[in-house]
């Protein structure tokens, strides 16, 4: 697949998670259990797979492959794959896209290296992604990180220059911030309007609806992904009363998993949810995180009943 026709890369995909057995391994048939799970909802369009959700970065070039290879074996072309790239070499970034491509993905999803929140300048962030680019001639998608997350959220200057690469037919927009939101949605649909642009943040879902989007990728939608499609629905039909009372039971799940400190821990709510609506059969994460306490797991699981989802 080349990265023509890219305004087809709209719609709702799942930014999934990769379930663990207890010493930290891939549990595989909880994860093909996952994306068989999750594909059969009504306008899920596809998965971000080796995300932030799938804790990409604890995983290894093996892993990663064989995450890919699950997905690609249990959805086969029922839905979109991207997977996630997240190196901080460019070289063993080429490594993993090669990888990725090879197993079934359809596209892949460029992360800025972590090390890029303390420096980083624009002719880095465009020889990275030209590197990758080399490699494959796939769909890439954009990451733009939060606001608080450093260099890593990249400046107008250096996203003005990533969204007119070749290749580039997407931005997962995470700035976690309406007004940037808004501000970044602006300027890339100025300089290339073909570029779709997914919202993130997870709280204010409705509102960079209603600024505009041509989707989202979006982890919540491992625990609602009726709600999720149905608040896009409702916002492109422009039915508002029924946008507000989708927005009523997705903010406080959002909150709870991404509103609460440390927000490093947003996977491990995410499991601890599916675990307790019987989609997971354990809440394991790779160390060195660690599974939440009981009373996080009460908090969670009276969001869950309150809005009527446990």
């Amino acid at each position: 697949m080349q990265a023509q026709n890219i305004n087809k890369f709209g719609g709702i995909y799942v930014a999934t998670i990769c379930p663990m057995h207890k010493d930290g391994s891939i549990d595989e048939k909880g994860l093909a259990d996952h994306f068989v799970n999750l594909i059969s909802y009504e306008g899920i369009v596809g998965f971000l797979i080796n995300g932030h959700a799938g804790e990409n970065h604890l995983l290894n070039r093996d892993e990663k492959r064989r995450v890919v290879e699950i997905a690609k074996s249990t959805i086969e072309d029922k839905g979109v794959i991207v997977c996630g790239i997240n190196c901080e070499s460019s070289g063993e970034a080429q490594l993993h896209t090669e990888d990725a491509i090879s197993a079934g993905a359809d596209a892949i999803m460029v992360f800025p290296p972590f090390s890029w929140a303390l420096s980083l300048s624009t002719k880095m962030a465009v020889i990275h992604h030209e590197l990758i680019s080399n490699v494959s001639d796939y769909p890439i998608f954009l990451f733009q990180a939060s606001i608080g997350s450093g260099y890593m959220a990249y400046s107008h200057e250096t996203l003005s220059e990533l969204i007119q690469l070749p290749n580039v037919v997407a931005v997962k927009e995470g700035s976690w911030e309406t007004s940037r939101y808004e501000e970044n949605r602006r300027l890339i649909k100025r300089i290339n309007p073909s570029i779709s642009v997914m919202a993130s943040g997870d709280e204010h879902l409705m509102s960079c609806f209603m600024i505009g989007s041509e989707g989202s990728l979006v982890s919540l939608a491992t625990i609602i992904p009726e709600q999720i499609v149905s608040l896009d629905k409702a916002v492109k039909k422009s039915d508002l009363d029924s946008a507000i009372n989708y927005h009523k039971k997705i903010y406080p799940l959002a909150r709870v998993i991404y509103g609460t400190k440390p927000q490093g821990f947003a996977t491990a709510r995410i499991k601890a949810c599916l675990k307790l609506l019987g989609r997971l059969k354990n809440q394991n994460v790779r160390s060195p995180g660690h599974n939440l306490d009981q009373k996080e797991i009460s908090i969670l699981r009276n969001v869950l009943k309150d809005i009527k989802i446990l």
